[in-house]
Order: C-alpha cells, then structure tokens, then sequence
C-alpha cells in the first residue's frame, strides 16, 4: 500500500492526528522499499523507528495496532514498566522477542491450517464413516459402497450431528512444573514443561462422543499432521525478522529523572536493556536464534513528568522519529461518536438491535455528549476519547437495563435526554470525579 492508502485506511478508525499518521505510513512503506533494494544493501539499511508523544487516550495505541493489521505483521503491545534491569523483580527484555515469535508461529500456524482445511476435512469424513461403519474398509479406486455413500450425504448435510460414537481420545500426562525464581526465568519454566511432558508417554482412552465434537477433535488432530511445523517455523521466523512491529507503551516512564532514590534507581538499567534489543541483537528463542535488527520498534507515552531527552542518548538515537498528538476536543469527540468504522453510537445501535430496541441520536444529542465528556476531561483527569466510553455507558444504563422488558420500539436520544441523565453528575464536582 501507498503511505496515501495507508493513511486513509487508518483514517477509517482514527481520528485526526494526521502528523502521526503520516510518520506510521512512511515507517510501513520503508519496509516494503527495503525489500526492493539490493541484498548487499538492504541488511544496511535500519527501521527508523518512532516516538508517539501525547496524552492518554488519543489515539497512539490505536493507530499501531490497525498498522500492523494493515501489515499482515507479527505485532506486540507491551508496557515498557513491565521490564526491569536483571537482579530486579520484573520480566526479562528479551521476553518480548520470544513473545513477538510465539505469535508470528500462531498466525502462520492458523494461515497454514487455513490451506489444509478441505484435505483434512476429507480425511475426517472418512474417519467419521469408519467410526459409524466399523470394521468397513474405503472401497477400492473407481468402486462405490452404497451405504458409505449414503452415510456421507447425511454428514455433509449435518443430520448425524447428533449421534454418538465411541473414538479415542489422545491423552498427554505432562507434570505440573513452577519454577520459583528471579525475573527472567518463565522462558525455562515453559521448556521444562515441554521436555518433561515429552519425556511422559501418550495415552489414550475412548470417549462417548457427538459427531459434531467428533468432526472438531478430528479436525484439529488432522490439521497439525498436515502442517509441516518446521516450515512454518521458518515462515515465522522470516516474518519477526523483516515485518515484526513492537509497540513499546509508557515508555515516559522509564525516562531518567533527577533523583536516583528507591525505584527510580533501575530507570536507567531498564534502558540499557532495552537498547541491545531496539539496536540489533539476536534472541534465544525455543523456536531458534530471532535477530532484531529490522523488527519496527514504536514507543509512547505521555511525557507529563519527563520529556524525550530525559532518554539516555543511546536510546534517542534509536528513536528518530518524533511525532506529536493532540489533544481531543468537543470536535474530534463529535466524529469519534459517529464516523468510524467501529464508532461507539454504531456498537450501542448493534448491541441495542439485538433486544429489538432502535436507537436514534439526533444530532444535538451527540454535540451535547462531545461537550460534556470534554467538560468532565476538563475538570477531572484528562483521559481522551476513553471518557466518552464512561459518558456513553452512564447515559445508556437504563435503558442497558430495562431493554428485555420493552416492547420493540424507537428511542430517540435527545440534547434534553442526555442533559438529563449527565448534567447533574457533571456539574456535581465530587459525584463526576467517582461515576465519569
């Protein structure tokens, strides 16, 4: 896609904050341009990647998620709190490599079983008859068997869903292994539960099943010996190493401050952690070495008590990219009631309809709701669009509530409906500080 295109894919969900969009869109184009470029050249060439500064809740997660769904791209959200220098309680920063490839390993493992869905699902229907007609082989090449044919038609069209057959059920007798230990240990306690599960033999018992839940434990079973795990290890691999995205969430709060008393103190070590994974290293993974090189790191955060260059040097370095969002007003509050795809009126109309109640917000009532959730924004903590999802919640609970019990009706929500249900929370200081 054309950083054009891709802007305008994200603006379906986002709203506003074209700089950041821009800067994502480039980043996304880059990657494909560098697999164009000769091989000597394109290991040299390094993710530029970006910084996300702005308040909660406008939108920085966001955008970096629908870009990684645009991107077909392994993609991990972590919060960079969650880390701490080794010899501190915290998870270890290579774990986020390890996780980044647990999911590349996921999503193609599911585009692979994708492909072999019609060929296992051959093999299961013929399991499936030989559960139904045991002791009866397939018949030979260009033979028909009557009644297997008949049984078939009658799988296909779901009408032996209900019967029961006896199958055999594997069962794997793994021991339940914790490692109690400092940071950095889950990798192993995974491994040992793996090894020791593997040193334990499969057995199997016969179960009563429906041929419904038949057909799925057959199908799983089939899937993974169509899968070739060595290939899609591989394609995963390929997919961390050249398209992967981090998203690294509160990374202000690992900015160094002044003082170096109580916690404080590992600020610092988190961020020189960090730096060999964002500058290049390679990853022990139990699927094999990860190189990080090219993985698309993007950071955010607030920057309310720090700012960028609170960073140490090393680290701003690695982030060359700086982009800054706005701030929402009623304006943007406005269209994010009403124009995305996935907008918060569209989901309260869907979740609505399924009780037979039509909801209808006249105009006035969403500019009425964009102010006020910009009033409460103002007058508490400033939190963003997530404001909107409190508002929205406390305006629609009676009705939340009462919907089973209505008739199938219209209800139109009015600038007077929703001053009724929010004015006196908004103008009571302590009651918006507890409810919005």
């Amino acid at each position: 896609m054309t950083p054009r295109e891709i802007v305008a894919e994200l603006d379906k969900y986002i709203v506003g904050q074209e700089n950041a969009k821009r800067s994502v869109a480039i980043a996304l184009r880059n990657r494909w341009r560098r697999q164009q470029v000769p091989e000597e050249l394109r290991d040299e060439i390094a993710p530029k990647n970006i910084i996300m500064i702005g308040p909660t809740g406008v939108g920085k997660t966001e955008i970096a998620r629908r870009l990684a769904k645009l991107a077909h791209s392994p993609f991990l959200k972590i919060e960079a709190t969650k880390f701490t220098e080794v010899g501190y309680v915290g998870r270890d920063v290579e774990s986020m490599v390890r996780d980044l490839m647990e999911l590349a390993v996921n999503m193609v493992k599911a585009a692979e079983r994708d492909k072999v869905q019609a060929k296992a699902q051959e093999a299961v229907e013929e399991k499936l008859l030989d559960l139904l007609l045991p002791g009866s082989a397939p018949p030979p090449e260009g033979e028909k068997d009557a009644t297997r044919d008949r049984l078939r038609a009658m799988l296909r069209d779901g009408k032996m869903d209900d019967r029961y057959v006896d199958m055999e059920v594997t069962q794997r007798l793994a021991p339940v292994v914790e490692i109690f230990s400092a940071s950095g240990m889950e990798e192993m306690e995974f491994n040992l539960r793996e090894m020791m599960g593997g040193l334990f033999p499969q057995k199997t018992k016969t179960r009563r099943v429906k041929i419904a839940e038949a057909r799925e434990l057959l199908l799983q079973e089939e899937s993974q010996r169509l899968i070739d795990m060595d290939r899609v290890v591989e394609e995963a691999r390929r997919k961390v190493e050249q398209n992967g995205i981090i998203f690294l969430d509160e990374i202000d709060k690992i900015a160094g401050r002044n003082h170096t008393r109580g916690p404080d103190v590992s600020r610092e070590g988190v961020q020189r952690d960090l730096l060999p994974i964002v500058e290049g290293t390679t990853v022990n993974t139990k699927y094999g070495m990860v190189k990080t090189d090219h993985i698309l790191f993007i950071a955010s955060g607030a920057f309310h008590m720090s700012k960028p260059s609170d960073l140490i040097p090393e680290m701003q370095g690695r982030f060359p990219i700086r982009v800054e969002l706005n701030s929402l007003g009623p304006e943007e509050f406005e269209r994010i009631l009403t124009e995305p795809e996935n907008a918060l009126i569209k989901q309260y109309h869907a979740l609505m309809a399924t009780e037979g109640i039509r909801l209808n917000f006249r105009p006035d009532a969403v500019k009425e709701l964009a102010l006020l959730a910009t009033r409460v924004n103002e007058r508490t903590e400033n939190i963003g669009a997530r404001r909107l999802h409190t508002v929205m919640e406390k305006l629609l609970e009676d009705i939340s509530f009462k919907a089973p019990e209505l008739e199938e009706q219209e209800i139109a929500i009015t600038a007077e409906y929703v001053r009724d249900r929010l004015a006196n929370l908004i103008e009571d200081e302590d009651l918006s500080r507890y409810i919005l």
